[in-house]
């Protein structure tokens, strides 16, 4: 008995509320209000009609008390089953523009905010330190090397890797900012242009900013490790970082990419294509001067420093582990060959102070 009256105490006050034209019963329309505001917004009428059918026991069209009641407390199940199915499966979806094809969640990440402009700037300043020689030279009447293939003016002077002037700390990431030719200096651009804006799109700045100068360092301590006396010159360490950060991403995001196997599949023909091609010239060019150990180290920082800082859009297991791995490995190799570069001295040629 207390039980009944408890409900009836909840019940009628309900009934009440939503009695909008004060007859004691409800309508069709007042029946679609109260579970509007309970379920789903914008139900129909014809949803309304049916769940009133089902608890109109006189058929009248309305619900009195009793019924609203006995709807309430025994068919609840019912409606909220009946509307469940209406807002799943009647209601559409929002439809996509026209023209708009879906992408995956990776591409959703990509935004203008802020602009990608760091790859635009490192581009700018290497310009720049092109520019300097160029015009230093172009008044010599003694100079009769092509455009910009001295590495003997102001900047290149200042800015090279030198190996007998290791103790210029600097010259291990500023080397990137000396080019030897105009091809040279328009091939790194092109590339790190194209890739880093790629890649800063859904990174964000800084992170390329680190694989990019990652790439750079590991080029020039490599090759400090392993020809001593090779002087350096160009990005190509950083551009090749950035080659193998977008094979890190497509690894880390492979399942929130849209066409990850065939990015993935490009990139590697390129690595692969490029290494064959760099052998070759190793093997049959004997004045071939490219740093290839730049390259390779660069690439694997790249691989590696992409892994530890890119985004993971998704974290899984097997990406942890795999995240661990990558920078453990990266600072190993790195504090190895910092180690070498400061206690083993007699490994390397004699600095030239004078």
């Amino acid at each position: 008995m207390l039980r009944y009256i408890s409900q009836n105490f909840f019940f009628l006050p309900l009934l009440l509320q939503h009695d909008s034209d004060g007859d004691g019963a409800i309508s069709t329309h007042e029946l679609k209000e109260l579970i509007s505001t309970g379920y789903c917004r914008d139900i129909p009428a014809y949803i309304a009609e049916q769940i009133l059918r089902r608890g109109d026991a006189d058929n009248n069209g309305q619900l009195d008390f009793e019924e609203f009641y006995t709807m309430s407390l025994h068919h609840k199940w019912m409606i909220r089953n009946l509307l469940t199915r209406y807002c799943r499966y009647v209601v559409p979806p929002p439809k996509p523009l026209e023209g708009d094809e879906p992408d995956g969640a990776y591409e959703k990440q990509m935004s203008m905010c802020p602009p990608p402009l760091t790859m635009v700037i490192f581009s700018i300043i290497e310009i720049i330190m092109f520019l300097v020689d160029v015009i230093y030279f172009q008044d010599d009447p003694n100079h009769n090397q092509r455009l910009g293939e001295s590495t003997n003016g102001p900047a290149a002077t200042l800015f090279i890797y030198n190996p007998y002037k290791r103790y210029e700390s600097w010259r291990f990431v500023s080397y990137m900012f000396v080019h030897v030719g105009i091809m040279h200096l328009m091939m790194n651009l092109i590339i790190q242009i194209f890739l880093g804006i790629a890649l800063e799109l859904v990174h964000h700045w800084w992170r390329v900013a680190l694989v990019y100068l990652a790439g750079v360092l590991a080029g020039s301590m490599g090759t400090s490790l392993t020809s001593p006396r090779i002087f350096l010159a160009g990005a190509s360490g950083g551009v090749y970082a950035l080659i193998t950060a977008h094979i890190a991403t497509i690894i880390m995001n492979y399942s929130e990419m849209e066409y990850a196997i065939v990015q993935l599949l490009a990139f590697l023909v390129f690595c692969f294509t490029d290494l064959g091609t760099s052998i070759y010239r190793h093997l049959t060019d004997q004045h071939d001067q490219i740093g290839y150990v730049a390259h390779l180290s660069g690439a694997i920082a790249g691989l590696l420093v992409g892994i530890g800082v890119l985004r993971n859009l998704e974290v899984r297991r097997w990406e942890r582990i795999l995240w661990w791995v990558a920078v453990i490995f990266y600072f190993a190799l790195m504090t190895t060959g910092i180690i070498i570069h400061v206690f083993v001295p007699d490994y390397f040629p004699k600095a030239e102070y004078n």
